[in-house]
């Protein structure tokens, strides 16, 4: 099958520091070329991959700097038209500026909605072109919009040897993303101090988020117990995650997925995580971590921790989240729009939903 992948401008593919989009599109895109498919990558310039590469930007926009990225993204836009004729199945990470055009295409398209789908102006668009196919990185990323035309969920996967699992860990707690008011680095501060645990945060700020860190982050950074390590790579990300106690994944957001969580479960790192968005989805409470609302729930879990076994932690991320198990989920979905399909998935309840559920469940225990 020829395959398009239209991937964000903001960072390369795979990214060199943060982003999660492009990292996940980079583990796709290698993925079906290792099975044999077509594939075709439009990206930034500096982006590596083993499929055929398509720049219209010669580097990704963040570290760069661009003053006008949505002009970059319609350049790219263009280009995809332009060449929609080589392609049986084209699969947009670009959220939805494509939408206006996407009806006029004669290929198969669907897009990959990989952020928060509760805003406002998410609705009355969705219902402006409720023909576009979607696919959700969780089911409960659709809730706000169910009405959306949703033709799968695809959990989001990892390459074997991505993440070397690490039976041994420090003594040390983890907070690994973006630092913002919805990731709520404050809550993992507080955790740390109140069990007197060292924290170490690897984070970026985004220029948006720069106030509030100054503001109500940075005094916070004095304590002997917390320490800021700043963005990191994946070069880094093994040691960092396989070497702490836990992740804390302390969110006040309806999280679409959370990809740090299987990345830490990859090391077999036990996450503490709150109870938003697609955190009960993606975590087995007891198995992979723990699930909490509050932050007394969170510190409790960190003196619980000695009762979860890391390997099974592993076990856990491997019997789920692999990037064979996702790769092969889109393939499905690509055969299914190419054949002319618009079938809506099944319910996240269906029987067929459920025994997948419980072929994990016992796959671990």
């Amino acid at each position: 099958m020829r395959i398009a992948q239209v991937a964000p401008l903001y960072e390369s593919v795979p990214p060199k520091l943060y982003g999660g989009t492009e990292r996940v599109v980079s583990y796709l895109t290698e993925e079906l070329v290792r099975q044999g498919q077509e594939v075709t990558l439009f990206a930034s310039g500096d982006s590596r991959t083993s499929a055929r590469l398509v720049a219209t930007s010669p580097a990704a926009l963040r570290l760069a700097g661009c003053g006008d990225p949505v002009a970059r993204h319609l350049c790219m836009l263009d280009e995809v038209f332009r060449r929609a004729h080589e392609f049986d199945v084209i699969h947009f990470h670009t959220g939805y500026l494509h939408f206006p055009y996407g009806s006029r295409l004669d290929v198969p398209r669907v897009t990959t909605m990989h952020g928060r789908m509760d805003l406002p102006d998410l609705a009355p668009l969705l219902r402006r072109f409720p023909r576009e196919p979607l696919v959700s990185i969780s089911d409960a990323q659709r809730s706000p919009v169910p009405f959306a035309n949703w033709v799968g969920t695809v959990h989001h996967g990892l390459p074997d040897g991505r993440l070397r699992f690490q039976p041994e860990p420090g003594r040390y707690l983890a907070f690994l993303g973006r630092i913002c008011r919805e990731k709520r680095p404050d809550r993992a501060i507080e955790v740390a101090v109140r069990t007197g645990l060292p924290l170490k945060i690897a984070a970026k700020v985004d220029r948006a988020d720069r106030d509030y860190f100054e503001r109500e982050i940075e005094p916070m950074l004095d304590h002997p117990l917390v320490s800021l390590v700043g963005e990191i790579g994946d070069d880094r990300k093994a040691e960092f995650l396989g070497g702490a106690l836990a992740l804390l994944f302390p969110i006040d957001w309806p999280e679409p997925f959370g990809l740090v969580m299987i990345e830490s479960m990859a090391c077999g790192t036990p996450v503490i995580a709150f109870a938003r968005g697609a955190v009960p989805e993606v975590m087995r409470n007891g198995v992979s971590g723990y699930v909490v609302s509050t932050v007394e729930g969170a510190v409790e879990a960190v003196r619980a921790l000695g009762r979860l076994d890391r390997t099974k932690v592993r076990r856990y991320f491997e019997s789920r989240f692999s990037v064979t198990r996702m790769a092969d989920a889109y393939q499905a979905i690509y055969a299914r729009l190419a054949g002319g399909s618009r079938g809506r998935s099944a319910p996240a309840n269906s029987p067929g939903a459920v025994r997948e559920r419980l072929a994990s469940d016992q796959a671990v225990s």
